[in-house]
């Protein structure tokens, strides 16, 4: 079952265009790697897919969730290393979006919280502050406050990359994990090897189009 569909979709910034005429589905439980070079439009199109302000022609559609309802892990920054906040309380606050309320959170939020934090492994370090974490332990705890968000799909830019390899290889592997578990992903990746050993489908953007390769695993 198609989740995701972009038809025809061409993004522009300012008077330069991005890219243009992306056709391609998001099957439920898929895995897609993004790759391409820098300048591409990678993180333009992620932008496009949380429904994020940017010029466009074309469609994104959703089947069967919202987009308030899409996990987000962006490039981790200086800005979120030094989150004054408890790991539970930033797992947490991966509900926020979906509640009427704010930062009010139910029952069966907490329990799902919980139980994410146990499937990632860091339900140890839930009372802990998040500064004093390592790269690797931060990079899980923003892993599980996506999943908290996340109803049908993940999106994921670069989530390795101030890691090193072995801390890359362990979130990988939970990545991995939650996509056998069901949750669809999308993310993009400078990891051509590991993209064409794990991921489903790949698309390529480049400075002359794009290519959607299926079935590649």
């Amino acid at each position: 079952m198609s989740i995701i569909k972009v038809k025809n979709l061409s993004a522009y910034y300012e008077s330069r265009r991005v890219f243009e005429n992306l056709n391609f589905d998001v099957q439920d439980g898929d895995y897609l790697c993004i790759i391409g070079e820098n300048g591409t439009g990678k993180t333009t199109l992620m932008k496009l897919l949380l429904g994020l302000d940017v010029k466009h022609t074309g469609n994104v559609k959703f089947e069967g969730f919202t987009k308030k309802e899409i996990g987000w892990l962006p490039q981790k920054t200086q800005h979120q290393a030094d989150f004054p906040a408890s790991v539970k309380e930033i797992v947490m606050s991966g509900f926020a979006g979906r509640n009427f309320l704010g930062l009010f959170y139910g029952k069966n939020q907490k329990q799902q919280a919980t139980k994410n934090m146990d499937i990632l492994g860091i339900a140890d370090i839930a009372e802990m502050s998040f500064t004093e974490l390592s790269g690797g332990q931060q990079q899980k705890v923003l892993l599980c406050r996506a999943l908290c968000a996340a109803k049908r799909v993940l999106l994921l830019d670069e989530p390795a990359s101030s890691l090193d390899s072995a801390a890359a290889d362990e979130l990988y592997a939970l990545i991995k994990k939650l996509n056998q578990n069901g949750l669809a992903i999308i993310m993009i990746t400078h990891d051509i090897a590991r993209a064409e050993r794990e991921a489903k489908n790949i698309l390529t953007l480049s400075h002359g189009g794009y290519e959607y390769e299926k079935g590649v695993k």
